[in-house]
């Protein structure tokens, strides 16, 4: 049986306290792309309790997205916008999700991106994090961006950090391990850096900041 709203709040605030949960829920935040790391970051993020979830992803799940994506073999076919909105709704109902199924371009983020609070990015190609990551910093000096690079291959987890880059830019991962590189992309691995994008998600909303 799905839990009210009200029991529902009761039990994160009993994990989180009162005053953390209220800024938890009063937040909004966009997770650009939806793959390996999106999906788990947008899982995380729901479970947290934050309270509204801007998702974007042009792309459809795949059978090759099950190793490591927050997909079941069920959704193969469907947007990966929409096949997220349907798991965040399964864990939590009362997150709202707004899914957007578009291409992030230089032209549209200020559109896309205006009332969100932290933009995330989890996109694959280099040449779509960076057009996100200048957009979103261009177009919103304030705006924080966590972003993500190198956690392909089975080196250890150990290597992948969170470092603060700028004082509005944040990057997870090792930096160097790159799939172009023919690491291959382990589900475990990928989870590790997506825990970290998620974790300084919620620390920015908590106000705390990487040194």
């Amino acid at each position: 049986m799905t839990p009210d709203r009200e029991t529902f709040r009761a039990a994160l605030v009993a994990r989180h306290g009162e005053e953390r949960q209220a800024k938890f829920d009063a937040a909004r935040v966009a997770v650009c792309g939806l793959g390996g790391l999106g999906s788990n970051i947008a899982v995380a993020l729901a479970r947290a309790g934050v309270g509204h979830l801007h998702l974007v992803d042009f792309d459809k799940v795949e059978p090759s997205n099950l190793n490591r994506q927050q997909y079941a073999a069920s959704q193969v076919g469907l947007a990966k916008a929409e096949a997220t909105r349907a798991n965040i709704a399964a864990i939590n109902p009362y997150c709202e999700v707004t899914a957007e199924t578009v291409r992030v371009t230089a032209e549209n983020i200020a559109a896309l991106f205006a009332d969100d609070d932290i933009v995330c990015e989890a996109f694959d190609r280099a040449e779509e994090k960076a057009t996100l990551v200048s957009g979103v910093m261009a177009a919103f000096p304030e705006k924080p961006v966590v972003a993500a690079s190198g956690m392909a291959g089975l080196n250890s987890a150990n290597a992948i950090t969170t470092r603060r880059v700028s004082r509005r830019l944040y990057v997870c991962g090792d930096g160097v391990a790159d799939v172009s590189d023919g690491l291959g992309l382990y589900g475990a691995r990928v989870l590790v850096c997506a825990a970290h994008q998620a974790t300084m998600v919620l620390r920015l909303i908590d106000g705390q900041q990487e040194p």
